[in-house]
């Protein structure tokens, strides 16, 4: 029998000492916790106290439980997928974007028309309420069964500019960018990667396990004078991938002579 003697709620102290024995390797990944009684005898708690406790652990992420077989140590493997996040040009002007997967589409895409919020507008440089076309796609990876959510923004100001963005909102970022280019436009990409919890229309989509975080990566194309054309939003569960990035060495500015 193991007393809990700690500061703090009891269901608290049972979730501290499970976690340290999980932490430790006394349970490892993939193995079961010991049942309700058991932990019952072992701590001399109530049941009300173990189930919170494994609540918890489960909101944490540590443990997963299975209805009619128990509460198991979550596994920890390396992610199945890596998504490469780059863009290469041909001499022809056609643009392909590498991600290291070949994604299906397990749907038709959705068109619509939206507007920006904080987070877009502050992206795009533009302010709330602004007018744009958005595009959403769910993908599947067949070999490893990840999803992902892939969304598309792009301003009616842009859309007015060249008129097939207009007309096709729907098309793939590739095409987007050959069509940018081709109205004037020498491309830069900025992108950023944010882990946080998902929101429940998400976590159905991706059909995450409970209380596992999405990687949420924003992609910005710019154009003249640095301005944003276009947003691409694309979520996957983060248990399930990782982003990999091409990084290569700006040119440092020549430094200016100072004269006699």
């Amino acid at each position: 029998m193991t007393e809990i003697q700690r500061p703090g709620a009891l269901y608290q102290q049972v979730a501290a000492a499970l976690r340290e024995a999980i932490l430790s390797g006394e349970y490892e990944h993939g193995a079961p916790l010991p049942s309700e009684a058991q932990l019952i005898k072992r701590y001399s708690v109530s049941r009300p106290t173990v189930r919170n406790a494994v609540a918890a652990l489960r909101a944490e992420g540590l443990i997963e439980v299975i209805h009619g077989k128990g509460s198991f140590v979550r596994l920890s493997p390396a992610p199945v997928l890596t998504i490469e996040r780059r863009i290469t040009r041909s001499g022809a002007g056609r643009y392909t974007t590498h991600t290291g997967t070949s994604w299906e589409q397990s749907e038709e895409p959705g068109v619509y028309r939206t507007r920006t919020t904080a987070e877009t507008g502050q992206a795009l440089h533009l302010g709330e309420e602004e007018a744009l076309f958005g595009c959403d796609r769910l993908l599947l990876d067949p070999a490893s069964g990840t999803r992902a959510l892939h969304r598309t923004l792009i301003p009616f100001a842009v859309a007015e500019e060249v008129p097939e963005l207009g007309q096709h909102p729907d098309s793939e970022p590739a095409r987007i960018y050959e069509l940018l280019a081709k109205a004037g436009h020498a491309l830069w990409w900025s992108e950023t990667v944010q882990a946080r919890m998902p929101l429940p229309d998400e976590r159905t989509a991706l059909q995450t396990p409970d209380a596992t975080p999405v990687l949420h990566l924003s992609r910005t194309t710019h154009g003249a004078d640095d301005r944003p054309l276009l947003l691409e939003e694309m979520r996957l569960g983060a248990d399930r991938a990782q982003a990999a990035y091409r990084i290569t060495a700006d040119k440092a500015p020549a430094a200016r002579r100072s004269r006699a």
